[in-house]
């Protein structure tokens, strides 16, 4: 079948009866996903489209993070890492798109967005419960956080689970014990509520590792993957730093922050302190 006339002819077991069957916008409920951008200027702001889908695109990118990272710790309670690698590996594909779709917020112009921002009145990425979420998992705890969602409980509920839960990183190094290595108590009996921190009892066995990687590959590997996705993440929150600075200078942030210098400090906290502070040790 060839195309004529710059048109291409349809095939003919192509289905184009769908009144008793389920099709493309069925099976991704596209009517609920299509009509649920709600603008709220008036007159609607050309702009402010773009906004919302930028952030509703970062939120089904989170559920799908979330969904794999969940799995991935799962995998090193299993002590499948294998499982949970393949999990991260995904992520660190998403991570990628979710970084480069700043570019697109960054064709917003000062101008463009200061003429609609006063519809957003209080709400702000800050209460993304799915960004925290991820913070939590990843190891980032902080209860104070909590207080954001009382009005949500289901997301108050959810991080609240999280917040007692061991991290991906918990799961990991107890899995590393599990697999004969000598992980400090420390590290395996630490308070899973708040922000992993640390450990310099942790160090020896990693350089360890590092040091001989042919005989330890599968934790060398996961080292590396870990640093991967931390900083991957810290790209992220890098580029929104910068967007933002972009759009709104250093004006405070709608959810009351005080903006740029809070998303800078957020490039102060790690997920994965002991696969950073090894490389200073390697080759010494």
């Amino acid at each position: 079948m060839t195309v004529e006339r710059n048109t291409r002819a349809l095939e003919h077991d192509i289905v184009t009866d769908f009144s008793a069957k389920m099709n493309y916008g069925d099976y991704l409920d596209l009517n609920v996903l299509l009509s649920a951008q709600h603008p709220r200027t008036r007159p609607e702001h050309h702009d402010e489209l773009l906004f919302i889908i930028q952030h509703q695109t970062t939120e089904l990118w989170l559920k799908l993070v979330l969904h794999e990272i969940r799995a991935a710790r799962a995998g090193f309670e299993a002590d499948d890492p294998g499982m949970a690698l393949k999990c991260i590996a995904r992520v660190k594909q998403i991570q990628k798109s979710m970084t480069e779709q700043w570019s697109v917020l960054a064709t917003l112009t000062p101008t463009e967005y200061a003429q609609f921002r006063h519809v957003l009145g209080s709400a702000s990425g800050f209460q993304s419960h799915q960004y925290r979420a991820l913070e939590f998992i990843l190891g980032n705890k902080n209860a104070a956080l909590l207080k954001v969602f009382a009005s949500d409980p289901v997301a108050h509920d959810d991080l609240q689970t999280l917040l007692t839960e061991p991290s991906l990183y918990d799961a990991f190094w107890h899995h590393v014990s599990r697999s004969g290595f000598e992980v400090p108590q420390s590290t395996l009996d630490r308070d899973v509520t708040k922000a992993y921190v640390l450990d310099p009892d942790l160090i020896p066995l990693v350089k360890s590792i590092y040091l001989a990687p042919e005989k330890h590959w599968s934790i060398y590997e996961t080292f590396e993957e870990l640093v991967d996705l931390e900083e991957n993440f810290q790209l992220w929150r890098f580029r929104h730093m910068r967007t933002v600075l972009r759009t709104i200078g250093t004006r405070k942030g709608t959810g009351g922050s005080s903006g740029v210098g809070f998303l800078q400090r957020a490039l102060d906290l790690t997920f994965f302190p002991e696969l950073f502070a090894v490389r200073t040790e390697i080759g010494v």
